[in-house]
């Protein structure tokens, strides 16, 4: 599937992204927080037609964000041990948070500071092995007074070298155009290994907005032998599904990037995968399994 001809695909893969990092907790009863709920989300969503799972994990006693390696393994085992079959995608975004101080001492940093180096990023990673890890490929800003997500270079060549070692697939993520440029500069030098799997985040401010004219622009930057995917936050996450498979892609959808199924609605995991599923099938695309999945993005399953 070459990027560059934008034929649709008619083989669709579709990823749940089941609770994110976002301050979501308060807004919504279904948003999975413990890890028997984030794995139980994971299973419905796959059972819906969901081939990945893409986790986080929360804090149980307060639904805020956690990078806890314990938390992560309570989450896999689960869904490991269940009898459905799904592929694992953990993040390895959380520890890139930095918040400057104000602009007479920029280096007074805020409590607020979660900044930690690539390797603590990926420790839960390199210990669970899941098929696909994401990466994000550049720094940039957040709507948050003097916020910078931050993820060097340096980070990245590090990150991608020891997943390489170990087979776990990164999914590229990239939140503007330069974020492809240097992917594609990490391909360039061998540290991807083929196919290499993008995902397009869009509305995630202040990266590329879900404007269809970006869309387009970002995909026309791919590689050609490229497997790819992208989403947008809130109201725009369905014509995303659409415009993404119209354009050759896949399609990613959960309550991480949007808490609603139509207006004043809230929405499960499962019932916006569901809803991606029609929308694919009425394009006239096929779901793909965990099993094609897997062929598709040539990835290695581990025990």
């Amino acid at each position: 599937m070459g990027s560059t001809f934008n034929a649709m695909n008619r083989s669709v893969i579709i990823t749940c992204a089941v609770t994110g990092s976002a301050d979501a907790a308060s807004k919504t009863p279904h948003l999975p927080i413990t890890p028997k709920q984030i794995a139980e989300a994971s299973i419905e969503a796959a059972k819906a037609g969901a081939a990945v799972a893409h986790i986080h994990v929360r804090d149980p006693a307060t639904g805020a964000p956690s990078r806890d390696p314990t938390l992560y393994r309570e989450v896999v085992d689960r869904i490991r041990s269940s009898d459905t079959d799904v592929i694992i995608n953990l993040t390895t975004g959380m520890g890139g948070d930095l918040y400057l101080g104000p602009d007479s001492a920029p280096l007074d940093f805020s409590e607020q500071t979660d900044c930690i180096g690539q390797v603590e990023r990926m420790a839960h990673v390199e210990e669970l092995l899941p098929e696909i890890c994401t990466l994000d490929c550049g720094s940039f800003n957040y709507p948050a007074d003097n916020y910078v997500y931050i993820s060097t270079t340096n980070m990245l060549r590090l990150g991608t070298q020891r997943l390489q070692n170990i087979g776990v697939k990164p999914e590229l993520e990239t939140f503007d155009l330069g974020h492809i440029w240097f992917a594609k500069q990490m391909i360039k030098e061998g540290l991807i290994d083929a196919p290499p799997l993008f995902q397009i985040c869009l509305d995630v401010r202040w990266g590329a907005q879900s404007l269809a004219r970006n869309v387009q622009t970002m995909v026309d930057n791919l590689p050609d032998d490229a497997n790819w995917s992208a989403f947008a936050l809130g109201a725009m996450e369905m014509p995303l599904v659409a415009q993404s498979a119209i354009l050759g892609g896949h399609a990613r959808v959960g309550l991480e990037d949007n808490l609603y199924l139509e207006r004043g609605v809230l929405a499960t995991n499962a019932q916006l995968v569901e809803r991606a599923r029609t929308i694919l099938e009425l394009l006239g695309a096929a779901i793909q399994t965990p099993e094609q999945a897997r062929k598709t993005f040539n990835l290695k399953k581990f025990a």
